[in-house]
């Protein structure tokens, strides 16, 4: 599948990339995004919730009324469920949501995700680029020149650059990742998706 690749000021050059079509280009399966999100947000569960229980409770134990002659029912602790300020039954208690997707699923659900972008048109390529010093201002005239400045965006790169991060970091609907941070919920979860050339070869690489 061959690409056209974009300048930094959102216009053709003269240069395309090819996109891998067992990639890109793959009849995507929507079962296995659905497990690869699910997981990712499962994962990002801190699971640290946590109600006291009847034996957590900082209250007495001193029989409250007499046994018998109240009409009421029998009741020997404060403690109990049943009475105001008592402890909880079968409250939270601290977990861990995650839980294990094969890698070979994980991969699938990228690519699908992938796929599913360049179907809809939602999905560019920009040569190379970088910021002299990271500078909000300069990443919000990027944004402009490819029109996202209204659009939740995934801007994708080969290689770690401070100065990008440090530049949109400040940006709402905005990310930057590594190609080899790049998740099924970042794709799935931004409108368009822009990779580096460098990004390219490294998600080919990642998930060939």
């Amino acid at each position: 599948m061959e690409f056209k690749v974009l300048d930094i000021n959102g216009k053709e050059t003269k240069n395309s990339v090819q996109l891998d079509a067992s990639i890109f280009g793959i009849e995507p399966n929507s079962h296995v995004i659905y497990l690869d999100v699910k997981q990712y947000l499962a994962n990002a569960r801190q699971g640290t919730h946590k109600s006291k229980e009847r034996g957590e409770v900082n209250r007495t134990t001193k029989k409250h009324h007499k046994q018998k002659g109240t009409g009421g029912a029998r009741a020997g602790s404060l403690k109990s469920p049943i009475q105001k300020g008592g402890g909880t039954v079968f409250g939270p208690r601290p977990r861990n949501y995650g839980f294990k997707l094969n890698k070979k699923v994980k991969q699938l659900a990228r690519k699908s995700a992938l796929s599913i972008k360049v179907k809809s048109d939602n999905l560019k390529v920009v040569e190379n680029f970088t910021f002299d010093a990271p500078k909000t201002k300069s990443f919000i005239n990027l944004l402009a020149a490819f029109g996202l400045d209204k659009k939740k965006s995934l801007f994708v790169i080969g290689d770690y650059d401070k100065n990008l991060y440090l530049s949109s970091r400040n940006l709402t609907g905005v990310k930057v990742v590594n190609a080899s941070e790049l998740s099924t919920y970042d794709i799935m979860n931004a409108s368009e998706v822009v990779l580096s050339v460098g990004a390219v070869e490294k998600v080919t690489a990642i998930l060939s």
